[in-house]
């Protein structure tokens, strides 16, 4: 039977394990003695159980959190030795190393690291990546047929593994996937809502592969289509030129005519002057 102590500190420490589990854990304590744990370890990716899933429990002292808990694997991954106590730091074979600080989501985390090296001690067993990740494949399926594991996760005794709920994405830099219940319908459109103006996929210009540079949308009949550059397209440059062209030759004109005027009025006035002043007979 567990403490006073133990039991506060278990308490507290399955309500941590729901709110901030580890990467790749999850543990839950026995409905009808809390000292007796079953946790899930979900294999890493880049280790040779990336996909692997191991079932395994912790047998707390009704002395914790001032005495190391007893810990085993049950699901076979070439690692450790099935239902077999586990010797390291954080297990009942060294008391002495033991810290009360330590709580399940640290043992756990402890125990994951150990399994990733090579290290050999009791419980352990040495075999090839090859076989581990032989292990790891049909892991879930050998956890399916436990009794103990169905009982303990039935959300977890699906056809296919269900990734655990921190399965150390933000780690990897990537966003959690989805539970498929939140996922838009293939068939659905997909709309986006936004406060500033969207612009669909048929306004957008398009690159020019050679140039670089923005081709030009069609215009619908009848549309109005601003140009920027000011300078008009299509037939529209030939009406300029023209107008221009006819502007120019009407300016040509009026200038040659009061040239002329004024040519001949200066004569007709120099002609009064010389005839004004010249001596008379």
């Amino acid at each position: 039977m567990a403490s006073k102590a133990a039991y506060r500190r278990l308490n507290k420490e399955y309500v941590v394990m729901q709110k901030e589990p580890p990467p790749f854990i999850w543990a839950v304590p026995d409905e009808k003695n809390i000292l007796t744990w079953d946790y899930i370890i979900r294999g890493p990716p880049d280790s040779p159980y990336a996909g692997g899933e191991y079932h395994g429990q912790l047998v707390f002292p009704s002395e914790y959190p001032f005495k190391p808990p007893g810990i085993k694997m049950l699901t076979p991954s070439g690692r450790f030795q099935p239902d077999k106590k586990i010797c390291f730091s954080m297990s009942d074979f060294h008391p002495g190393t033991w810290n009360p600080a330590w709580s399940v989501a640290t043992i756990l985390t402890g125990l994951l690291s150990f399994m990733l090296s090579d290290e050999m001690t009791t419980g352990s067993l040495n075999s090839s990546d090859d076989v581990k990740r032989a292990y790891a494949a049909r892991s879930h399926e050998w956890n399916l047929t436990q009794s103990r594991f169905r009982d303990v996760f039935p959300e977890y005794a699906t056809r296919t593994a269900r990734d655990l709920p921190n399965m150390a994405q933000k780690e990897r830099g990537n966003t959690p996937t989805a539970s498929p219940s939140s996922q838009p319908s293939p068939t659905a459109p997909m709309a986006t809502t936004s406060n500033k103006s969207t612009t669909t996929l048929a306004q957008t210009p398009k690159l020019d592969a050679l140039a670089g540079t923005p081709k030009p949308l069609p215009s619908a009949p009848g549309s109005i289509v601003a140009r920027t550059s000011g300078t008009p397209a299509g037939g529209d440059t030939n009406k300029l030129e023209e107008a221009r062209n006819a502007t120019t030759g009407w300016a040509a004109s009026w200038s040659q005519l009061l040239w002329e005027k004024w040519r001949w009025g200066a004569v007709i006035a120099l002609a009064v002057l010389v005839s004004r002043f010249s001596p008379t007979t």
